[in-house]
Parts: C-alpha cells; structure tokens; sequence
C-alpha cells in the first residue's frame, strides 16, 4: 500500500485562502480529498484521476477549490480560495494505486489514506 503525508492546513478569516499538499510515496491511480466536521459524516472534496487529468468536485467547493497535481512528485495540491466557516474540519487525502468501480465521494471507494489535517476557519 501506499503512504500519504498531507500539510498546509492551519487557521484562516474567512475568505482567505490555504494550499493543503499530499505527497504519496509511490504511483498513485486516483486522489481524493475528503473533510469532516465535528459529529457529521466524512464527506467528498474531489478526486483526481492522475493519468488522465480527470477532475469531480463537490457542489460545495466548487468554483473555490481547484486540483493540482504534480506526477513527477506523487503530489497532488488542493488549493482552497474563499474560504468559509463551514469548510472547518479535519481534511484528508486518499488514493488508490489502481481503477476501481464505485462512488468516489464515499470514503471506501479508497484503500490510502493520510493523517489528516485541520482546517480552521474563522468568521
């Protein structure tokens, strides 16, 4: 299996902006950015396919999140603009070192996944 190392989260006023990093520590088929809030359910972020570039977000972020990815250094960037309060919580990168069927936005559609980090954001 593969290794994850996810940083960059931290505290932020509203409307401002963090870049959040996972680095995994070998080939990776697809990556995907989760979050959860306090007593709520683990919820979908995005999910990158490496290979081909391939990009879903989820209704909430989008338009304020983007994707990034960098295959020559197993790392894909979740870069988050305008951020809100309600974006607060512990986000984790996930991946799979191959295709696989399912729903990407639920958490066991991946086999990887990272620490996590906290996303704090204030009002």
């Amino acid at each position: 299996q593969v290794h994850l190392e996810e940083s960059g989260g931290g505290s932020v006023q509203a409307g401002g902006s963090l870049r959040l990093s996972c680095v995994a520590s070998g080939y990776i088929y697809s990556m995907g950015w989760f979050r959860q809030a306090p007593g709520k359910e683990r919820e979908g972020v995005s999910v990158i396919w490496t290979g081909s570039g391939f990009i879903e977000y989820a209704d909430s972020v989008s338009g304020r999140f983007t994707v990034s990815q960098d295959n020559a250094k197993n790392t894909v960037y979740l870069q988050m603009n305008s951020l809100k309060p309600e974006d607060t919580g512990m986000y984790y990168c996930a991946a799979n070192e191959g295709p696989r069927n399912g729903n990407f936005f639920q958490e066991n559609y991946f086999s990887n996944w990272g620490q996590g980090t906290q996303v704090t954001v204030s009002s």
